[in-house]
């Protein structure tokens, strides 16, 4: 991310996002009603042209099949899990890269009952804070908005801005992990992990560590690799987020369980198309190079 420039990424993402809710409502996966307020000009025009909308989806697909199933199938696996999290009773939501995330605004159990808190870069947050006053009149007074750049600053600064340690807290991560350094990524477990109560958790996606490193030999990655070229001829990135960490497939437990966790549950591309991209109107693919996974905090001793 280039410094103080919002997020390109996160705003082509909530994009996907706003057209996957305009499908009809049995042949969405997932739904954001806000999306198309948080994406600037050139994005809401394509989604909001039906036709344009159409065309858009299809390069997509055609550049790199099943990339916008991975985020949108994504979007519903963590919807849900955030879901069985509020019934569940957590104090605290801490959404970490919150980019334009709605859940905050969208969610009905939050809403004066837990504290959440959106920890992003300054310059994305700057964007974020703007649209939320321009969609709400102003800032929700259950919502936290704390800048900080994950590759210099620690996670402590959640606890000027009322973040508390003892209370039973969710923290979602997502889209995030892939574009950080191994140090970072071990910082922020280790913050997680160290600093919320008990039968708290995390939620997050990761990408294969063989796709990072360039072995994987799964479908999708020359396809991804040829379409990044292509556009760095134009001197017009693909993103503005380079892929700098993966994990191991198959590795996702040993690799939590070091850090403080239990309760390891992993899914991949796999489980998101059977699960989601079934039925009327889909049939949609989903990438096969990414991981999710939700854990839970081991208690103290």
């Amino acid at each position: 991310m280039k410094q103080g420039i919002p997020s390109i990424t996160a705003e082509a993402v909530t994009a996907l996002r706003a057209a996957e809710s305009l499908r009809p409502e049995n042949e969405r996966v997932c739904y954001d009603p806000l999306a198309r307020e948080f994406i600037g000009t050139r994005f809401r025009l394509l989604v909001n042209s039906g036709f344009l909308r159409m065309v858009a989806l299809w390069v997509v697909e055609r550049l790199v099949p099943g990339l916008a199933g991975d985020i949108i199938g994504r979007v519903r696996y963590i919807d849900d899990y955030l879901r069985e999290c509020i019934a569940a009773g957590i104090d605290q939501l801490v959404i970490l890269g919150a980019g334009y995330d709605s859940r905050a605004y969208r969610f009905d159990g939050l809403d004066g009952k837990v504290k959440v808190f959106e920890v992003d870069h300054p310059a994305t947050q700057k964007v974020k804070m703007a649209k939320v006053k321009k969609i709400f009149g102003s800032l929700p007074g259950n919502v936290a908005y704390v800048p900080i750049d994950f590759e210099r600053e620690k996670l402590d600064r959640l606890f000027e801005s009322g973040y508390e340690k003892n209370l039973k807290t969710c923290f979602i991560w997502e889209g995030v992990t892939m574009y950080l350094t191994p140090q970072a990524v071990d910082d922020t477990l280790t913050f997680v992990a160290n600093n919320s109560g008990k039968d708290s958790c995390i939620i997050f996606d990761y990408l294969f560590k063989s796709f990072v490193d360039g072995t994987s030999e799964m479908e999708g990655v020359q396809r991804i690799e040829a379409v990044r070229k292509a556009y760095e001829l134009l001197d017009e990135p693909l993103t503005d987020e380079p892929f700098t960490f993966g994990i191991e497939e198959g590795n996702i437990g040993e690799f939590l369980s070091q850090k403080g966790f239990w309760q390891i549950e992993e899914v991949t591309g796999e489980y998101l198309e059977n699960a989601y991209f079934r039925g009327v109107g889909h049939g949609r693919r989903v990438l096969r190079l990414c991981g999710f996974v939700h854990a839970a905090v081991k208690a103290k001793q």
